[in-house]
């Protein structure tokens, strides 16, 4: 059994948070001990600096990927889900997902496993990072990514397989239109793709809250309804049912102002908008995906909160971060916010070239070691952590990774790096 005095609970929808709280954490393949140690070397020197004795993490390792595979040949045990589930909030580096038997994705069954159906992804720059784009501090973004959907959910048929033969068969009998859609029946993979208004109401719930609590001018729900008119487009339809009903004091929506226009004109709509923002509603809008892309890149400035499908999800929070300066340098969170249950994570991959070289960015996961804290309450270390690292790359002290694009800079080791963040409390 836990023991009561270092656990977790969710009361009321409020997390009750102990001043000494176990957190179980995967320290990941590859590259995963590098960081992880990195991480907690940081994060326990930033809760000593802010709260002295008060407060303390007591880290419990718990077992996926490799690691797991060969002390018990499973690669996501049970036990690591359950110390999850009952420890509530928990910590990983990246995994290897094997190849060609196993587990289809670990990150993916994790999630939905835990039904951790937000994926959480905020972006920003950092200065001193030599970026790809030309203004990249135009860039503040968190993205709500659905979790448990879309095509990650797994229903799919190999081409000539039995179940592929089975599914065409009951096609060309039930839905013989649908049917002749398929251009090559007898060579093609099928795949299933599910989108619920339950699961995309909840990830748009999360992120119309988020934005209610920070202050966000804008939460934008980017899909691909123009092509998945029953899928993306039903996210996007749900997605303004549920702002336009639960929280039409908070919002107010770009097809509410379609609606004005078309019935009362565009000066009247333009009113109404202008009415709406002047007392503090944000404005809720939808991007078609590819038109998304673009206006990130142009115009960054014009999002602050996504909500979007698992798939388009995957795209855009990489595609963002890149635009900062990689996915070395972006958090991840995947939490589930109705049961409290929250697993932070390294966004980047496991890096085998590199693995024990004492050589890696171990930014991901400290910033993940951020959104952590914040979640626990503990802003006071989160905020140590931020402003520290935020010193740290301006001073032009750098991993291998960032410091070859970057003149004049210093180039540190992994544990120097996590050494340098602390001295710059």
């Amino acid at each position: 059994m836990v023991n009561s005095t270092t656990s977790i609970r969710m009361v009321n929808n409020k997390l009750i948070v102990p001043d000494r709280v176990t957190i179980p954490f995967i320290t990941g393949d590859g590259i995963g001990p590098d960081v992880t140690a990195a991480t907690q070397s940081v994060v326990n020197a930033a809760i000593e600096t802010a709260y002295q004795s008060e407060k303390k993490i007591i880290w419990k390792e718990v077992f996926a990927g490799e690691k797991a595979f060969h002390q018990t040949g499973e690669w996501l045990p049970y036990e690591t889900l359950n110390a999850f589930k009952e420890y509530v909030v928990g910590i990983k580096g990246p995994l290897t997902t094997p190849v060609g038997g196993g587990v289809r994705s670990l990150n993916v069954a994790l999630r939905k496993d835990l039904d951790l159906y937000v994926c959480l992804r905020p972006v920003r720059y950092f200065q001193g990072i030599n970026a790809p784009v030309t203004q990249p501090e135009k860039i503040d973004v968190t993205i709500f990514r659905e979790n448990t959907e879309d095509v990650y959910s797994g229903i799919e048929f190999e081409p000539d397989s039995q179940e592929s033969k089975m599914f065409l068969d009951w096609l060309q009998e039930h839905l013989p239109d649908s049917y002749q859609k398929i251009r090559f029946p007898q060579s093609v993979g099928l795949g299933i793709k599910p989108i619920s208004k339950q699961g995309s109401q909840r990830v748009i719930q999360a992120a119309i809250e988020y934005a209610i609590r920070n202050k966000k001018p804008i939460v934008t729900l980017i899909h691909k309804g123009n092509i998945m008119k029953f899928t993306e487009g039903a996210f996007r339809m749900w997605g303004y049912d549920l702002a336009e009903s639960n929280y039409q004091d908070f919002i107010y929506t770009a097809r509410q102002f379609e609606h004005t226009k078309k019935n009362a004109g565009i000066f009247e709509a333009n009113k109404e908008k202008e009415w709406a923002m002047s007392n503090g509603r944000i404005w809720m809008n939808d991007v078609i995906t590819d038109a998304a892309f673009q206006n990130l890149l142009l115009y960054p400035q014009d999002f602050s909160v996504i909500a979007t499908s698992n798939l388009n999800g995957d795209y855009l929070s990489d595609a963002l971060a890149a635009q900062v300066g990689g996915i070395g340098i972006s958090p991840g969170a995947n939490i589930n916010y109705q049961n409290g249950i929250a697993v932070f994570e390294a966004t980047h991959g496991t890096a085998p070239d590199i693995a024990g070289k004492n050589l890696a960015n171990p930014s991901s996961l400290i910033l993940s070691s951020v959104l952590m804290l914040q979640y626990l309450g503990w802003n006071e270390a989160a905020e140590l952590i931020t402003k520290a690292l935020e010193k740290t790359i301006n001073h032009g002290q750098l991993t291998q990774d960032l410091a070859q694009f970057v003149v004049g800079s210093t180039t540190l080791s992994t544990d120097e790096f996590a050494k340098a963040i602390i001295n710059n409390f």
